[in-house]
């Protein structure tokens, strides 16, 4: 994405970038907000826990609706509501410019901040000897906060990229590591990482470049998690 200078209303020289995708109808744009919501960072683990909870419900034999819900639960308040909250704070504190942190300086604390309650979800999921599904998908989590972290030094990755790509290879693992045929699976995860991340190139400054970047930093993330977790 080509960058160029320009000057802010308090006459300082600002490095912005200019989007590579060209101006889409506004009804485009519209369906593109909604995607990149229903389908934020924030969420992908919430989505995960419940797809292996309903999806692969034998592994819960002998546990209670509750224990199920717990487990959801812990999910969303470790890695929906807690982060969520720790942006809004930051950004009341005006530690941060804007909640969509659009600037790479502006995501440094929420990625430690995300670093630290993924590594408890995952760590208090691995102690409690929970079925490796979750704890797979949780340490991949984390890896995905680390390796953003580390790869936003340099380039401010998509952050909706690095999560369907954890999201897609996670179902993609378990077509091929199942006997259950899981197809229809994949497909969806496929075409959801598609839909998603054309959506940020449309209502985001991300760059292809950006995009592709984050989806790798994803996949890996799940394939180092699966090793780990299997090994």
């Amino acid at each position: 994405m080509p960058d160029r200078l320009i000057i802010t209303e308090e006459n300082q020289l600002k490095e912005v970038s200019i989007p590579e995708t060209p101006p889409q109808p506004a009804w485009l744009r519209m369906a593109a907000t909604i995607i990149s919501y229903l389908f934020h960072p924030l969420f992908i683990p919430l989505y995960l826990t419940y797809f292996i909870i309903e999806v692969r419900s034998y592994q819960f034999a002998g546990i209670d609706d509750w224990g199920r819900l717990t487990r959801l639960l812990q999910v969303f308040v470790n890695c929906t509501f807690l982060p969520l909250v720790s942006v809004l704070l930051l950004r009341a504190l005006k530690f941060i410019d804007s909640i969509f942190l659009k600037t790479q300086k502006d995501r440094i604390i929420p990625y430690i901040i995300c670093m630290t309650f993924y590594f408890w979800n995952w760590y208090a999921f691995k102690n409690n000897h929970e079925v490796k599904d979750i704890v797979s998908m949780s340490m991949a989590i984390f890896n995905a906060s680390v390796f953003g972290f580390l790869v936003n030094i340099s380039m401010k990755v998509s952050m909706h990229a690095i999560a369907v790509g954890v999201m897609s290879t996670f179902i993609a693992l378990l077509a091929f590591t199942e006997t259950v045929n899981l197809s229809l699976y994949v497909i969806v995860a496929i075409l959801l990482a598609g839909m998603v991340s054309t959506s940020r190139l449309i209502v985001s400054d991300h760059s292809q470049r950006e995009i592709y970047f984050g989806f790798l930093v994803g996949v890996f993330s799940q394939l180092a998690a699966h090793y780990f977790v299997n090994s």
